[in-house]
This record gives structure tokens, sequence and C-alpha cells, in this order.
């Protein structure tokens, strides 16, 4: 009896423990479904909240950009860009030594300002030859200028002097001619062989001379010619004289020369020369800056658009980043930076690899320049152009 109670015992306990185990689990699976919920809970409060602020970024990120393109729409800049003006390369017309060496490297000077000399004694001496032969010249054209009017009067007096001597033969020859008749006609006892033979001789003399005056008168006679002949040799003197004052003029400048001035105001540059060096014609010595500055943007060709000269242009220099200038387009340049190269490009042969050309446009400074700061030729720049 009391084993059966105990076995009966055992098998409510089983139950029991069983019964008990089932509740935990139950109560386990509803405790986790309420950690479930909640978690869901908290994470559908936190979606909206990063939808928001994707949304908010977005938003702030279009209207940048629209304000962006808005601020910008009518600006066009580039960095390749530097400043320009002209440079001069100074060379002297002669050769020489450097006697006097006047200026320094980066010095301002003016226009006219003696930069050099050259040793001037060789270029003093020819200047020297030079008017001698000058003189000689001229005097050579005034005796020229004299013979042409002693030959005005000189050939016309020795035609005369012809025809005078001719007309003097003739009546030579008429007297012979009497006097050769006049013993051929009378009896041989009224004259002598010598008589005869002497008129036959002043005849044939007479004859002679005739002869010979004609020829003189001939010779004279062409006044106009001979004249003429006197005022060509005026004519070779005059241009022996040209050709003598173009010496001294072509002296005078090479003495002239020997002095080297600044062409115009400028700070000198690149000085390849010292005192008692020696120079040759053509040879660089200095470079001469001018004041006047532009820019030189390379805009590309898709840039030129809307670029018209007179639009304004701000500058800002690398150099000095807290000067700011203003200036305005003065023109583009009527072609391409390639095109105007040493070896163009030929498109035409082999295979063509489009490029995107640029095209340079000069900007005038307006304002903005500091003279106490140094703006060299070929500092780089950054131009913003409003195209409206």
């Amino acid at each position: 009896m009391a084993d059966q109670e105990r076995s009966e015992d055992d098998q409510d306990q089983p139950q029991d423990e069983s019964a008990m185990t089932h509740g935990k689990a139950q109560d386990r699976k509803e405790g986790g479904g309420t950690e479930d919920k909640d978690g869901e809970a908290e994470h559908k409060k936190a979606n909206p909240l990063i939808r928001i602020g994707l949304i908010l970024f977005v938003v702030a990120l279009v209207v940048g950009g629209v304000f962006y393109w808005f601020t910008t729409r009518n600006l066009v800049t580039t960095d390749d860009a530097f400043t320009s003006g002209r440079s001069v390369t100074i060379a002297p017309h002669v050769g020489g030594y450097i006697v006097e060496l006047d200026v320094n490297d980066n010095q301002f000077v003016h226009e006219g300002q003696v930069l050099a000399r050259i040793d001037p004694r060789d270029y003093q001496a020819s200047l020297d030859r030079a008017q001698a032969s000058l003189a000689q010249a001229q005097g050579e054209l005034e005796g020229a200028k004299f013979s042409v009017l002693v030959a005005k009067k000189n050939f016309p007096g020795q035609l005369k002097q012809a025809e005078g001597q001719l007309a003097l033969a003739q009546a030579q020859q008429f007297k012979a001619e009497t006097d050769y008749r006049r013993q051929h006609a009378i009896e041989r006892a009224a004259t002598t062989q010598q008589q005869v033979d002497y008129s036959t001789a002043a005849l044939d003399q007479a004859k002679a001379q005739v002869v010979q005056a004609q020829g003189q008168v001939e010779q004279a006679s062409p006044i106009e010619a001979q004249v003429g002949s006197q005022q060509t040799r005026v004519s070779q003197q005059e241009a022996s004289l040209g050709q003598a004052q173009a010496q001294v003029a072509t002296a005078k400048l090479n003495l002239e020369w020997t002095v080297i001035r600044a062409p115009h105001d400028g700070w000198i540059a690149q000085r390849n020369v010292e005192r008692g060096a020696l120079v040759q014609s053509g040879q660089a010595l200095f470079a001469v800056v001018q004041p006047d500055l532009w820019i030189t943007a390379n805009f590309k060709e898709t840039q030129i658009t809307r670029l018209r000269p007179g639009q304004p242009v701000d500058i800002t220099i690398d150099a000095y980043p807290a000067m700011k200038l203003s200036g305005h387009i003065g023109s583009v340049q009527r072609g391409t930076g390639s095109a105007f190269s040493t070896f163009p490009p030929e498109n035409a042969t082999g295979n063509f690899v489009k490029i995107v050309q640029r095209v340079p446009v000069k900007i005038i400074i307006d304002d903005g320049l500091d003279p106490l700061l140094p703006l060299p030729l070929g500092a780089s720049v950054e131009p913003t152009v409003h195209v409206e």
C-alpha cells in the first residue's frame, strides 16, 4: 500500500516538473516577444531621423549647387595666364671695346639715357677721312662747273679760229693758183725753171693748208657735243660728291652709335656685358622692359563663346595674393596658340586626335598695380571674366 502510494507520488512529481518547465518556457517566450517589440519600436523611431537627415543633406547639396551655379554662371576663369609686356633687346650698331658702362642690373632708365659707350677713336678717324674726301669732291665739282663755263666760250672761239684759218688757207691757195697759171702761161724765156717749180710747190702747199684748215673746222664744229661732254663731267662729279656725303653721313652715324642710349623708359634686364669687353655689331647687351603690362590669358576654345572685348576682369596674382587687379578684355587673338607655333600640327596627315585648343586673350590692366611691388614678366595670374 505504501509502495503504491510512493509509486503514485513518483508519477505525480514528473508531471509537476514538466508542467513547471512548460510554464517557465512559456514565460520566457512571452518575455522574449516583449523585448523584440521594444527593439522594433526603437528602430522605427530611429529610421525617420536618418531619413530626415539624408533628405536635409541632399537638399543642402542641391541648394549649394544651385547657389554656386547661380553665382558663377557668368564667370569665366583660367589658371593658364601670365603677365606680358614689351621687352626690347639692346644691341650695338657698331663693334668695339666698351670703355664706359653706366647702368646696372634691374636699374630704371629713361629714354635717351646713356647706357654704355664704345671706343670712338676708330670711328672718329673714319669720319675725318670721309670729310676730307667730301672736300675733295666738292673742289672737283666746282672745277668741272668752271670747265663748262670755259667750254661754252672756248669751243665757239675755236670754231671761229678754224674758220679763219680755212679762209686764210683758201686765200693762199688762190694766190698760189694765180702764180702757177702765170708762170706756166708766159714764155720760157721770160721766166726760169726755178720760178715755175716754186709756183707748183706753192700751189701744192696751199692746197694742203686748205685741207688742214677744213679738218680743224670740222673738229671745232660740234660745239654742243663738246660742251655736253663737260656737263657730263659735272654730273659725274656731282655723283662723286653725293657718294662722299653719304660716306660722311655713315661715318657720323657710326660715331654716334658708339654711344648706346635707352630707346624708352624701362628697367634693365639680362645685362650681358662688362666694361672692357669687345662687342660685335648686333650682339645682345641688355634688355629694357617697358612699364606697360598686360595679361595674356589662354582660355580653352570652349570658354571663349561668351568672351567679348570690353568685358570686366578680376585678376589675382600668385606672387602677391593680397593684390587685386581689375581690367578688361582688350582683344582676342585670331588664332590658337598651336596655329602660331614653330611646328604647327598637320591634322591632314596621320591619325587625328581631337585636343581642346587654347586661344590667347589680351587683358588690359586698369587699376590695382602698386609701383612699389615689382611685377615681372611671365608671372602667373588667374583672371576671372564677368561675361555679363
